[in-house]
């Protein structure tokens, strides 16, 4: 992985030839402490306040632990003053602009991958933005230390100039998303490590996913940001409004396709 760990300053070059790039300590351990402690605590008083609905069955953890998405859409909570307040920070905003030039923010999101959760088979996030004509940007902050074991992020560098693929069926014991890319016989997906604090900034069209947690003590937890270039014409209804780095809403044309990021198997009563 050290090919995709870069200095801000050396970040383009290395976007633009992996499709992804890691930067380290971009938040402080102070910072992700608080960051953890807010969302767990919110999601373990009352996941229902905020948790994506994903369909998920009773007994399942993630019923226990689900997503957020668009968590800065609730600025009258506590984790929802942190995501807005981290969409637009200079360490991380500065980072998108640099990749991809002016940026409107498109989406929050925050997981929380307790031990024994499955995780998210590979895919490709512009796949449910549907940004036109460019793609979107993702910039996912790791708020725990994260590896293969507790389910880290796995990315193909290089599939970035790839168009969007074709999804087969993805493996329901390891996957709470039901779509999967399978990839070509000898490319295979590379493990990423992060320590809490790290972001990992990578192209919409990268593919990328995860395995479950297979820890028995370890969540791993990630705060995750999409944005788009303001050079935009549409983009999927689920993200509109956009944000600008002042906070007001704006408003482009919408894709006919797209939608929240990871269809699910609908397993409910199963």
């Amino acid at each position: 992985m050290t090919d995709l760990l870069v200095r801000p300053s050396a970040a383009r070059e290395s976007f633009e030839a992996n499709g992804v790039v890691q930067v380290r300590g971009v938040l402080g351990a102070d910072e992700v402490a608080h960051i953890r402690d807010v969302f767990t605590r919110h999601v373990e008083a009352d996941a229902s306040t905020m948790g994506w609905d994903d369909g998920i069955a009773d007994g399942d953890i993630l019923r226990r632990y689900p997503r957020y998405v668009h968590p800065h859409r609730q600025p009258d909570t506590e984790p929802g003053r942190i995501a807005t307040s981290l969409m637009f920070d200079p360490r991380i905003f500065y980072i998108v602009e640099d990749l991809i030039g002016p940026a409107y923010g498109a989406q929050s999101m925050f997981y929380f991958k307790p031990p024994s959760a499955r995780g998210q088979a590979l895919h490709q996030d512009n796949m449910f933005l549907q940004a036109h004509p460019e793609t979107c940007l993702a910039a996912w902050i790791a708020i725990d230390d994260c590896d293969g074991e507790n389910g880290g992020l796995m990315v193909v560098p290089g599939s970035h100039r790839e168009e969007l693929l074709c999804l087969g069926d993805a493996d329901i014991n390891d996957s709470f998303s039901s779509s999967a890319i399978h990839l070509p016989d000898g490319v295979q997906a590379v493990q990423t490590e992060m320590h809490a604090g790290d972001v990992l900034f990578f192209h919409g069209s990268m593919v990328h996913g995860s395995h479950a947690n297979t820890s028995t003590d370890r969540f791993r937890r990630s705060l995750i940001y999409h944005y788009i270039p303001r050079s935009s014409v549409e983009v999927a209804k689920f993200y509109d409004p956009l944000l600008t780095p002042d906070g007001a809403e704006h408003h482009i044309g919408d894709s006919p396709d797209g939608g929240p990021c990871g269809t699910t198997w609908n397993m409910l009563g199963h």
